[in-house]
């Protein structure tokens, strides 16, 4: 969970969230509520998670508690964007990051016009790919050598916060006077600042609502996956804002805004150029990891659909050697290598957080309608505070994804767009005899 949660953001997004609200107090207000709205929802995946342990994790609980168009739907915006626009935005921060050791990375190739939108087409995008495709090898090859290297990165991706945090305490010098704007009162403009930053910092919390997807594979699920979502994403949180105090304590406000790796330049002001490096290729193994992950757990989403006869069915095929779900992998890692080359990292994660918690605010009415339409369902592990976290869960959700479709329309009604497509799939797979067979269940 803290391997999946922990990639890019808590290195990137401090500055477009500084960016977005104009004082570092309504920063980390963002990173606090952010903090507490996704605690929140971890309650109610603990809850989901334990009930059903099955592969495929959301698509099973949408299934069974707002039925099989639902959980389809899912389905089908986890494999075209949840997880090929993840992959995709990690993938762009680890180039990111490569930029700050090769500034080559960043040299634009060529640049263009698509009606009044202005796009740059650099030498970090078809290289994002390039990862992309590297990483569906290694998750193709075994489960048991990705597990390995997954315990690997989220160890050595720690450590690299723990080293800014400490180093920084330590070496870093105060900056001089706030340069920040200051916020007058609270009102309508501030809280649609506050609901803009929430995006970058949701995507530094996303991770927490993956383990599920795993739910067959994991020893003992009932208790493992709340102990490890709840556990994980509490030690996440205390990590980001640690790192975001020593942020705003060794650079100034304009500083952190105009960065674009505010962690390097960070380490930088107080390590020098080799030690801003020397960590930097640390924060880039930190991308990478994740990027593993949420591969390695969205392939089982395809997987359990195809196998359900409502996903194409190529994706259902096991590796007969290796035992991975290869059809799934290599189809997430074509479609996210596709997206890698069309767009940056601030376009490609707001994508994601507006698909993504649509899902999310669906997940929160499953909770409260399953426990209304099944009682008696065993529930190991009942969500904490219900039925205020749920609540607290699915306005958060419905309020960023309004304010993000105001701020990006663009993009968030193509989002919309592709997981519309999805409905005359559905109906045209559950006629067949085993999605038929599968809707039942």
């Amino acid at each position: 969970m803290i391997g999946d949660t922990i990639g890019t953001g808590v290195f990137l997004v401090t500055s477009d969230m500084a960016r977005a609200v104009g004082s570092a107090t309504l920063v980390f207000v963002a990173w606090i509520a952010g903090g507490l709205i996704v605690l929140c929802g971890a309650f109610c995946y603990a809850e989901l998670g334990a009930a059903f342990p099955k592969a495929g994790g959301p698509y099973v609980y949408l299934n069974r508690g707002l039925g099989p168009l639902w959980g389809f739907l899912f389905g089908w915006m986890s494999s075209f964007l949840e997880r090929p626009v993840a992959m995709a935005t990690l993938a762009a921060g680890f180039l990111r990051f490569a930029g700050f050791l090769f500034p080559i990375v960043d040299a634009p190739l060529f640049s263009g016009h698509l009606g009044s939108y202005l796009f740059t087409f650099t030498a970090a995008q078809p290289l994002a790919a390039f990862v992309v495709l590297i990483v569906t090898t290694i998750n193709y090859l075994s489960v048991q050598m990705g597990g390995a290297i997954q315990v690997l990165l989220t160890c050595m991706k720690m450590g690299t916060i723990v080293v800014i945090v400490i180093a920084g305490i330590v070496f870093g010098r105060q900056h001089a006077a706030e340069t920040s704007a200051v916020v007058a009162r609270w009102g309508w403009g501030t809280i649609g600042a506050v609901l803009t930053a929430l995006v970058p910092a949701m995507w530094a919390y996303n991770g927490f609502n993956d383990l599920g997807d795993l739910g067959e594979e994991i020893q003992n699920p009932q208790k493992n996956i709340p102990i490890a979502i709840i556990l994980g994403l509490l030690t996440v949180g205390g990590l980001y804002l640690l790192a975001n105090v020593v942020y705003f304590h060794t650079l100034n406000f304009a500083q952190i805004a105009s960065s674009q790796r505010v962690a390097s330049d960070v380490v930088q002001s107080f390590a020098g150029s080799r030690g801003a490096a020397w960590l930097t290729v640390a924060m880039a193994v930190s991308a990478l990891g994740a990027l593993h992950v949420v591969e390695l757990t969205g392939a089982r989403i395809p997987y359990a659909m195809a196998r359900d006869g409502v996903f194409f069915p190529f994706a259902k095929r096991i590796q007969p050697s290796f035992h991975t779900p290869s059809g799934a992998l290599i189809f997430l890692g074509v479609v996210a290598a596709l997206l890698a080359l069309t767009g940056t990292f601030e376009e490609l994660y707001s994508l994601f957080v507006f698909a993504v918690w649509i899902f999310f605010a669906l997940t929160a009415i499953a909770v409260l309608r399953l426990r209304r339409t099944e009682p008696e369902l065993v529930r190991p592990y009942r969500a904490w505070g219900y039925p205020w976290t749920p609540l607290v869960f699915l306005i958060a959700a419905i309020a960023l994804t309004v304010n993000l479709w105001m701020v990006r329309p663009v993009r968030s009604t193509l989002g919309l767009a592709v997981i519309v497509a999805g409905i005359p799939f559905f109906y045209r797979w559950r006629k067949s005899p085993r999605g038929s067979a599968a809707t039942e269940l």
